[in-house]
């Protein structure tokens, strides 16, 4: 069979991605692309340490992520997302700057982490008082609060497993319930923590029950990466991605405003009917009143001759 009409695939936009060494979840990251994007996927060289503060150090070195941005210069991308939140949070705020420029000068291309993405989804939403979901231990939190902190964002609730590896493993239930035990405070969004955590299916359930924006670590991430380069994500009833949906925190936690219905056209009011004749109320016909003559009075019953008048006796 000739296939030649077809004329083979349709041109495909690059996205490149650093993800570190343990990434599990790409097929996560897959669901939020349009089909005219594809991802391009590249992973830190492996080192022997649980998931901890030493560990995001390692797989976030500069010379680390250089190498991995030039294995991905091959297929060109056109922007390049390092896929790790607490890689790209534990030197701070001017640590994920400079992550930031060691990419770009090693792939001449756009670069960008998860928590600078974050920290732009954040201000998107207008959210500057969130509640904190993640799978870290104690410290690991502890140094993402500080990151948050130097970005001008309070949290107001957390809740964490204190996880050191499989991450990937958690199961949807178990981020529902440290969503419920985080939202303690006036919180305008949550963020759900680490791109090895999946939470796809998790945040429209989220959003409907807490009635506010949900963010995560992978969501926040390819959001970043699309628009960079003009696209847009992909994912039903999610705030951050759906324009309509998106109208700030203020919007999800209100009421509806009140519908304004169509005033009723103007129907006048009926006409009375006429009156009834007397005689109807009365069941027989009305008799005439007798009118004087000549000067006489008129007498005071029908005459005999007359309807209804006395019969003769």
């Amino acid at each position: 069979m000739d296939v030649s009409f077809l004329g083979g695939p349709h041109p495909q936009r690059g996205v490149g991605v650093v993800a570190p060494f343990d990434f599990a979840l790409d097929r996560e990251l897959w669901r939020w692309v349009p089909d005219d994007v594809s991802l391009h996927l590249t992973r830190t060289p492996f080192v022997p340490v649980e998931v901890s503060l030493d560990l995001a150090r390692l797989v976030s070195e500069h010379e680390t992520l250089r190498e991995a941005v030039r294995a991905l210069g091959a297929v060109a991308p056109e922007v390049v997302a390092y896929a790790c939140t607490s890689g790209s949070f534990v030197a701070g705020v001017a640590g994920e700057r400079g992550m930031c420029a060691a990419m770009e000068q090693a792939g001449e291309m756009p670069a960008l982490t998860t928590s600078g993405a974050l920290l732009d989804a954040l201000h998107e939403i207008g959210a500057r008082r969130i509640a904190l979901v993640t799978p870290y231990t104690r410290s690991v939190t502890t140094s993402l609060e500080d990151y948050l902190a130097e970005g001008g964002v309070t949290v107001t609730g957390r809740a964490y497993l204190g996880l050191t590896r499989h991450i990937w493993k958690v199961p949807y239930r178990d981020v529902v319930d440290m969503a419920r035990q985080a939202v303690v405070g006036a919180a305008d969004a949550l963020f759900i923590s680490c791109t090895n955590l999946p939470t796809y299916d998790v945040i429209p359930q989220l959003e409907a029950e807490l009635r506010m924006p949900v963010l995560s670590a992978n969501q926040v991430t390819i959001w970043a990466a699309l628009r960079r380069i003009g696209e847009r994500a992909v994912g039903p009833y999610q705030a951050l991605l759906d324009p309509v949906a998106r109208r700030g925190p203020a919007a999800m936690s209100s009421p509806p405003p009140p519908v304004e219905l169509a005033p009723e056209p103007h129907v006048p009011p009926p006409e009375p009917a006429p009156p009834e004749p007397e005689a109807a109320f009365a069941g027989s016909p009305g008799i005439p009143e007798p009118e004087a003559v000549d000067g006489l009075e008129p007498p005071p019953y029908p005459f005999p001759d007359e309807p209804g008048g006395i019969p003769p006796t």
